[in-house]
């Protein structure tokens, strides 16, 4: 399988059956993405150096001006498309099989966690997979240790309390708050 036929399959939505060829070439690409966050989070690397190691997990560009502090860790980075004059902050954990986007101008605080893999409900099937994407909008920010988990779109301009767990959708220049998160009050813009 191609890591192209594998992004088509993952981002189509349906089932990963445990076992599947899918399901193996998710965990050659995962087995791929720690060799590359051990080289991004053992030792020094300059800006320049830390997007190259981006670009590397991805597959693709990395937006301009976009910066992070290691470490980071994905179980895959080829569903990941990061926009530009994003910020990443320290110990953010991004299981990106499903597809996460994040917006221009985003700030993700330290150790958000990002999840787009429920597992089935019934337990002779825990194993298998369904994906859906996360879509962060353009300046957004998130706080420290915020989870965003499956199928959520965060609007543009929203803010994401630290310690949040976001279950659903967030308005557009909202700020969202609590477990699970909830509107906290509008944004007042110009």
């Amino acid at each position: 399988m191609t890591t192209e036929k594998f992004l088509q399959l993952m981002d189509s939505g349906e089932v990963t059956v445990a076992g599947s060829e899918l399901h193996q070439h998710m965990t050659y690409l995962s087995n791929e993405a720690m060799k590359i966050t051990s080289k991004l989070n053992n030792s020094y690397h300059t800006p320049d150096e830390i997007i190259s190691l981006l670009e590397e997990l991805t597959g693709r560009e990395v937006g301009e001006g976009t910066y992070m502090f290691p470490p980071f860790y994905t179980d895959c980075g080829k569903n990941l498309k990061i926009g530009k004059n994003v910020f990443i902050n320290a110990g953010c954990q991004f299981q990106d099989q499903g597809g996460i986007t994040i917006g221009d101008g985003s700030l993700i605080g330290p150790k958000t966690v990002i999840a787009t893999l429920n597992h089935d409900q019934n337990p002779s099937k825990r194993a298998n997979l369904y994906p859906k994407p996360v879509k962060i909008g353009k300046n957004v920010w998130i706080g420290a240790n915020a989870t965003i988990l499956p199928g959520v779109t965060i609007g543009d301009g929203a803010i994401v309390g630290a310690g949040a767990v976001v279950t659903k959708d967030v308005p557009e220049n909202t700020i969202v708050g609590g477990v699970p998160a909830k509107v906290i009050k509008n944004i007042e813009t110009e």
